[in-house]
């Protein structure tokens, strides 16, 4: 068990037959995000998490294991699968400059594969469980209607491989969980930016500029905690391009300078504020956990196209208070500082440290984005392969205002 983790439940197979009904889409009003909040599925992947993230502190990359699980050299086949299947179902020469409809056929193959890919996955004792990881899986890639992607999608996968280590496919010990993050995740990412690449899938509710990234955001929660615990590479480094692959915050990084031209501070403000003001790697990763929390899991138009019930039970916990005593399941214990309200002090600011200046340097920041009929601005001041739809105002939580100390 991790140092810093609380243990995450068990589900037994012969307590699978008593699910009342598949996993379906629940979430509908921003009642319902709240609700979510009161349930055990909340609180197990709060802990799946942290739990993941404590296991890759001090772990880079490449990442070569010696041995692992039979269970994690399937996940991996998979994926492997899935990615073969973009080199057969090639992009159709159309005129869309998002969405390519060939995207639509990979979509209509995993859903008609479905079944058959995970009962090679699964050994026979966990058939049983098929129709109840099978809803997240198929989510995972993208919206095969709207042809988009973005974190709801990558919290879907998140809960595919929840479930099954509830009912202990994976095991939760801390080199498997190492195996789920630095080959299993990196895999999946490495096929979602195949994905994106081949069928130009556009950012699904994107803040734009005002957002961390287009299309994701785990890649940053488990990079920062790769690199929590040293201290030869500051938080800075990732403003000197090339960076070096060893982890999946930088992996991520040079991900948008391949996709993205401009100026770093313009098209990602979100990320050069955290790379110009936060001192060190612990609180980046403690922040971005709160900002998940707040940014992801708190957002309807996120999470309501994932589906729940089943093993990731819908009904509200009588152990939530008590579980968390008043604290989010999703903050590192490694701090004890708790939430603030949304502040104008500028972004990345504390009682403790100079960095107002910098961010003074960064037009804008701390103020909702204006429009481009304000500024006149140039159209290229957005990358033109990622132009965002759905959200253009500022998050309503940045980092900032989550890594500040309680008043």
């Amino acid at each position: 068990m991790h140092k810093n983790s609380p243990e995450l439940r068990e589900i037994l197979l012969s307590e699978v037959s008593g699910f009342q009904s598949p996993p379906s889409l629940k979430i509908r009003t921003d009642d319902d995000v709240e609700h979510w909040k009161t349930t055990q599925s909340y609180i197990d992947y709060g802990i799946f998490l942290r739990r993941l993230n404590e296991s890759v502190v001090g772990h880079f990359l490449p990442w070569e294991p010696e041995n692992q699980s039979p269970s994690i050299k399937k996940i991996l086949a998979l994926l492997d699968e899935l990615a073969q299947w973009v080199d057969e179902i090639p992009a159709l020469q159309t005129p869309q400059r998002f969405g390519n409809l060939a995207f639509r056929t990979w979509g209509q193959r995993l859903e008609e594969r479905c079944d058959d890919i995970l009962q090679k996955l699964l050994a026979p004792d966990y058939l049983e469980v098929i129709p109840y990881i099978k809803p997240y899986l198929l989510v995972s890639f993208g919206s095969f209607t709207r042809m988009d992607y973005g974190s709801g999608h990558e919290t879907s996968f998140a809960l595919f491989l929840l479930c099954l280590t509830l009912v202990r496919f994976f095991q939760p010990d801390p080199t498997e969980e190492r195996d789920l993050v630095l080959s299993v995740f990196l895999r999946y990412l490495n096929l979602c930016w195949k994905l994106q690449d081949t069928y130009r899938l556009e950012p699904a509710g994107s803040h734009g500029v005002w957002g961390l990234d287009d299309y994701c955001f785990l890649p940053y929660i488990f990079g920062s905690g790769q690199l929590r615990d040293q201290t030869e590479i500051p938080v800075s480094a990732i403003l000197h391009p090339p960076l070096p692959t060893t982890n999946l915050y930088f992996m991520s990084i040079m991900r948008i300078h391949d996709v993205k031209y401009g100026p770093f501070h313009e098209h990602s403000s979100q990320l050069h504020s955290i790379a110009a003001g936060v001192p060190n790697w612990g609180k980046v990763n403690s922040g971005l956990f709160k900002m998940f929390e707040a940014e992801v899991l708190g957002k309807r138009v996120v999470v309501q196209h994932i589906p729940l019930g089943g093993p990731l039970e819908w009904e509200s916990s009588e152990n939530k208070l008590n579980a968390l005593s008043g604290h989010s399941i999703l903050t590192s214990q490694t701090t004890n500082r708790t939430c603030t309200s949304v502040s104008t002090a500028p972004p990345w600011a504390s009682s403790n440290n100079a960095v107002g200046t910098v961010q003074h340097d960064i037009p804008g920041h701390t103020m909702l984005p204006p429009s481009r009929s304000q500024h006149n601005m140039p159209n290229n001041s957005m990358p033109p392969t990622r132009q965002s739809r759905g959200h253009t105002s500022a998050p309503h939580q940045s980092i900032a205002d989550i890594t500040r100390p309680p008043l």
